[in-house]
């Protein structure tokens, strides 16, 4: 079976699909974009293997694909919108480049987003962000996923929570994308489906015990994940996680409390220029040499030397532009569901 795709014919592909569900031409296009540039940086969860529950988000009216956000409030760096759950990376590439206006006249411009459908992979937005010398920052949390929880404890009260940065250099830009959480959902929903331990002991049982066992996720008392650091360190990771639910849905006037009943996501953006502060051409040459200066230290490992956040993803993107997206199996099988069900060829 094939499961590699070429870039055009995957992009083909989920214009024709999401034209089949009407999604406008603006918004599908933006969303094919997201979602293909996930998958080219090697985030399987969270590329391509999206478009299924899409779809289905689409075809049950919760994810709304009609319409534009509201502004709630606005003032010269800073705007509020409702995104009355609208596509999500629709909804962040606009606020991405709203930020971006406010930060030209500014040198920050933030825009939180409330009520806005599941955006993504937050590393997808950043290195098209960092193209004019900007750094962008973008965190989101989902208001109706308590599947985190709090350091010393076995119930989930949070979400995963990432948190990205685009930092522009002289050469590649460094982009990182991390959860405020020990892994994600999507892995362990796919570990699950394929009978597969997580690498690391992850998630805590309602006993408190750590686990490799993405099965007790599933279980009528279910097991949680665990806050970035673990068992060890946690608290810093519940720390961070209580960070973004402040940046993200406590600023955007939509989270928990509110108790949504839907998925969704709170969504934080800031883009911060450069030549506000202290200058284009020393910002860029400081995070350079940090760059030079951390890929030179010695590595502890003689065959695996130090790598830069976003460095590998850059590299397989680059690789799969040439030689084709390879999908994971359950990736291609669920897109060759949606090219039967909607007539389409894949």
């Amino acid at each position: 079976m094939n499961s590699t795709l070429t870039y055009t014919q995957a992009e083909n592909f989920l214009l024709s699909l999401f034209k089949k569900v009407n999604l406008p031409n603006d918004k599908a296009l933006t969303t094919t974009k997201i979602l293909l540039e996930g998958e080219l940086l090697g985030h399987r969860t969270h590329g391509l293997q999206l478009t299924m529950p899409y779809i289905e988000h689409i075809k049950s009216g919760s994810m709304e694909i009609n319409g534009s956000y509201d502004i709630l409030n606005s003032a010269a760096s800073s705007e509020l919108w409702d995104g009355k759950y609208l596509t999500g990376p629709w909804l962040i590439e606009k606020g991405i480049q709203k930020a971006d206006l406010m930060a030209e006249e500014n040198g920050v411009g933030t825009v939180v987003i409330q009520k806005s459908s599941h955006i993504g992979c937050l590393a997808a937005y950043l290195e098209e962000a960092t193209q004019n010398g900007n750094m962008a920052i973008i965190a989101c949390s989902d208001p109706d996923n308590k599947t985190v929880a709090p350091f010393g404890g076995t119930t989930g009260v949070y979400s995963p929570n990432p948190l990205a940065l685009g930092i522009p250099t002289e050469t590649q830009p460094l982009i990182i994308d991390v959860s405020m959480s020990a892994t994600s959902n999507g892995l362990i929903h796919q570990k699950n489906k394929t009978n597969e331990p997580l690498e690391y002991p992850w998630l805590i049982t309602a006993d408190g015990k750590a686990t490799t066992d993405a099965k007790t996720f599933f279980e009528d008392e279910p097991s949680t994940i665990l806050p970035l650091g673990g068992l060890d360190s946690g608290y810093k990771g519940f720390a961070l996680g209580i960070m973004i639910e402040a940046m993200t849905s406590a600023l955007g006037g939509h989270g928990r409390s509110s108790e949504p009943g839907r998925w969704g996501a709170s969504a934080f953006i800031q883009v911060i220029n450069p030549k506000k502060f202290s200058g284009d051409s020393y910002f860029k040459r400081e995070m350079e040499h940090l760059k030079e200066q951390s890929l030179a230290s010695k590595a502890a490992h003689p065959n695996q030397p130090v790598r830069m956040p976003g460095e590998r993803g850059l590299t397989l993107k680059t690789e799969q532009m040439k030689s084709g997206l390879r999908l994971r199996n359950d990736t291609f099988e669920g897109l060759k569901k949606l090219a039967e069900e909607f007539v389409l060829k894949l």
